[in-house]
């Protein structure tokens, strides 16, 4: 990759510190958009080529290379093949490019033909005539007389079926939007030449047009792979017709799914970027309070937050509304809508969410953490100016929350604005040096401006002075493996494990055990001990979106597209929110689509594992 390093995906809220200093989110999803050219597909096609891809994708910052070439006799065929048909074709009938010919004859000099006189020529005269048709079709094509056009082509076809003309007469219904008959006329072509690349575009345009989207992607994939990949206007249009599809199943997704909180861990992880502070007076566990009020329910809410388990936050979530619902809070009343707001927000309703901290605010102006989990929203929502507003405004009510300093250096951190994080995770540290994830955040971010002794000094303090926090140890073996020091970032990861099965056996935070998979699989490319840990890690968390996610890579990779599949399919049920989803179904629906074009064309399968040999080497292994 070409930024390998911890950052935050812009679709998870920035107070997350799983989804700020890890990187793990990272290696298995900026591949994507670092590799438009050939993302869609997948692994799929990398699958076939070599299970040593994965490397490419979990830490290289290179393209794929061209090495992986068919076998050289395959390609000289093809080449013969096209030069044929492009000699036939005359160059192309498309009307921006296509030349005039040198001598086109009159409609008065072009032959009458039916199918009783085509039965009376010789073969060398149907040819003759045809190529006269043909040639008469392709002006009247640059005249735009396409109805012309199409009868010619029809009688050029009477003469010689040919797959020219047959994409020629398909190129004459597309300029008239009759994709009915385009899709008819490219399926001939293509049944008659299953390599030609312009028919397959043209059906693939004819089914995008009619909303048959995994026709269409099905059809600009096999032209991917035909072409080696060298079109960027095809890989263009898989990328769109992925998006399509997926924003279009993720808004179905959205619109019939129930409320349910994400992971435990991200959950978890969420609430703790905050500093804690105690419970206000009257809520203790030492105060006995109905649950038929609403200061027992938010009190019942709060305790089921400090259990740390999915139980609990869901007893959370469902005693916050319950609370504002009964009412009669009296001081507590603001802080009870921005608990309801923060269970909201990671439920991903942001519209009820930025409602109740509008609401917290309103009751009691003070209280910074509604501002700051306002601006995570506008965040989420692509709105950083209004993210910068609404930290302004927490600091003007309370200059000295470090809180406020800490998530609005992760603000800075997610546009790339190092500088300015790294100032205000430092300043955050000076107000609270007790809170370790500034640190952690400060070590990242000099890691990623570049700093690497810095980085790695600030990470040897951390354990120093928090040696029996797991998160420090997660973290600086992340970056460890980043450098490609495997063994001891392993050693890091081991720890960490250790730290959270000793410190949280309930609530373990189950990244540590995906990092070890990632690096053993780099390491030593050890799939089976990768996928162990990573079965572990969803048994401990059957929700943990990056385990799934991983998992679907790694099997991807041992060609086990089916599973894989499954797990793509899994990661958009456990995605937040409508951006989440539309990232987990594009990448199942390249899956799926992968299996459909080996099935379909076998012989492009045939293709991917003759340019197995070159493909290793292409994709660039090592750190």
């Amino acid at each position: 990759m070409s930024n390998p390093l911890p950052s935050i995906p812009p679709v998870r809220p920035v107070e997350v510190p799983i989804s700020a200093p890890s990187s793990t989110w990272d290696r298995i999803t900026s591949w994507a958009s670092e590799n438009k050219a050939v993302v869609y597909t997948i692994a799929g096609v990398a699958v076939v080529i070599t299970g040593a891809g994965a490397v490419y994708y979990l830490n290289s910052d290179s393209k794929p290379k061209t090495d992986g070439a068919p076998k050289l006799s395959k390609k000289e065929r093809r080449k013969r093949k096209e030069a044929e048909r492009k000699a036939a074709d005359n160059k192309t009938v498309d009307p921006t490019s296509q030349p005039k010919p040198a001598s086109v004859q009159s409609e008065a000099e072009l032959p009458e033909v039916d199918e009783a006189i085509v039965q009376a020529l010789t073969q060398e005269q149907r040819e003759e005539y045809a190529a006269k048709l043909k040639q008469a079709g392709n002006k009247a094509y640059g005249d735009k007389a396409y109805n012309k056009a199409i009868d010619l082509y029809t009688k050029a076809i009477l003469c010689k079926p040919d797959p020219v003309f047959y994409s020629n007469r398909a190129a004459c219904h597309s300029a008239m939007s009759e994709w009915d008959a385009v899709i008819e006329d490219t399926t001939a072509a293509i049944t008659m030449d299953p390599d030609y690349i312009k028919a397959i575009n043209r059906r693939g345009t004819a089914y995008e047009h009619k909303k048959m989207y995994s026709e269409a992607l099905l059809d600009f994939t096999a032209s991917c792979i035909i072409d080696n990949f060298k079109s960027d206007s095809t890989a263009q249009a898989v990328e769109r017709l992925l998006k399509t599809f997926a924003e279009h199943k993720a808004k179905e997704m959205m619109a019939s799914r129930t409320a349910k909180l994400p992971s435990p861990i991200f959950v978890g992880n969420y609430l703790q970027s905050f500093r804690p502070k105690p419970r206000p007076a009257g809520l203790e566990d030492s105060e006995e309070l109905s649950l038929e009020t609403g200061l027992g329910q938010l009190q019942h809410g709060l305790q089921g937050l400090e259990k740390r388990t999915a139980e609990g936050y869901e007893q959370g979530r469902l005693a916050f509304e319950k609370a504002i619902e009964l009412g009669e809070l009296g001081d507590n009343e603001a802080l009870a809508y921005n608990y309801r707001g923060t269970m909201r927000t990671l439920l991903g309703n942001h519209a009820t969410a930025t409602e109740d901290f509008n609401k917290s605010i309103e009751l009691d102006p003070s209280m910074t953490q509604s501002y700051i989990k306002r601006a995570s929203i506008s965040l989420e929502l692509g709105e950083p100016l209004k993210a910068d507003a609404e930290f302004a405004e927490a600091l003007k009510h309370d200059p000295n929350d470090p809180d406020v300093y800490y998530h609005r250096a992760q603000a800075h951190f997610i546009k790339g604005d190092l500088s300015e994080a790294q100032k205000d995770y430092q300043k955050s540290i000076d107000l609270d040096k007790d809170f370790i994830f500034s640190h952690i955040q400060l070590g990242v971010t000099q890691y990623k401006m570049g700093s690497i002794a810095s980085s790695m000094a600030t990470f040897r303090r951390c354990i120093k002075n928090f040696p029996k926090i797991p998160d420090v140890y997660n973290y600086y073996g992340e970056l460890l493996l980043d450098q490609g020091n495997f063994a001891e970032a392993v050693e890091k990861f081991d720890t960490a494990v250790e730290m959270e099965k000793q410190t949280k056996p309930m609530s373990m935070n189950v990244l540590p055990l995906i990092n070890k998979a990632l690096a053993l699989f780099q390491w030593k490319q050890d799939f089976k001990e990768a996928e162990n840990l990573c079965e572990k890690a969803l048994i401990i968390d059957p929700e943990c979106d990056i385990a799934v996610a991983t998992m679907a890579q790694l099997l991807l990779q041992q060609n086990q597209v089916g599973k894989a599949l499954k797990y793509f399919e899994r990661a958009a049920e456990l995605a937040r929110t409508e951006g989440e989803i539309v990232n987990a179904l594009s990448y199942a629906e390249a899956t799926r689509t992968q299996v459909k074009v080996t099935e379909k064309y076998p012989q492009l399968a045939a293709k991917l594992a003759a340019s197995g040999a070159g493909g290793a080497a292409g994709l660039r292994m090592g750190a």
